[in-house]
């Protein structure tokens, strides 16, 4: 089943944030464009590439009014053990949250329940807490900022103007299509 017009239950998480440990909750992410990006654990591979990633995207997020929630099944002390360690997660601005009974995973349907570890799942969740966006990715797959910040634009875009749609490749600015029966065959 499709978690696409899910809402978002719920939740109370730890965080690392900006050098402090904060809580985060469900209402903390309503009323903005939220980002979840599932990651399986710190001090891995993969994982630092893409959240370096994302830290270097981080501001291009913020002026569309989005914000990323990094999540991992790992504690708020391990990730700022993993910023106090490496220069890539140091670098990181936005909320890191702690997920270590596995709540957010299983919430979004990514939590791999035999290694207690999160697959890499990437949510787009609009300010009324809808997934509207979603992929998932194996381990070994890492993902790319540029896409996900397109992917957002495009949701926000679609939200805005609900007669239009935005094609393949679609970047702000460029043409979009208003769904019609004059299309059909056509493109």
């Amino acid at each position: 089943m499709s978690l696409i017009g899910k809402k978002i239950e719920d939740f109370k998480v730890q965080a690392y944030h900006n050098g402090s440990f904060k809580e985060i909750t469900a209402a903390d992410t309503k009323g903005q464009w939220s980002v979840f990006f599932f990651y399986p654990a710190d001090f891995t591979f993969v994982c630092p590439t893409e959240l370096g990633d994302l830290a270097d995207h981080y501001e291009s997020f913020k002026e569309i009014g989005c914000e990323i929630y990094s999540v991992s099944t790992d504690t708020h002390f391990v990730h700022k053990a993993w910023a106090d360690a490496s220069e890539t997660i140091a670098k990181i601005n936005y909320p890191m949250l702690a997920d270590p009974t596995g709540t957010l995973a299983r919430l979004f349907e990514v939590m791999i329940e035999e290694e207690g570890l999160a697959l890499r799942g990437t949510f787009i969740v609009n300010p009324e807490g809808e997934i509207k966006a979603y992929e998932v990715h194996d381990l070994g797959i890492g993902r790319n900022t540029e896409e996900l910040l397109r992917k957002v634009q495009a949701a926000q875009f679609v939200a805005e103007h609900g007669d239009q749609v935005c094609p393949a490749k679609w970047t702000p600015g460029a043409e979009t299509l208003s769904p019609s029966l004059d299309l059909v065959g056509k493109l």
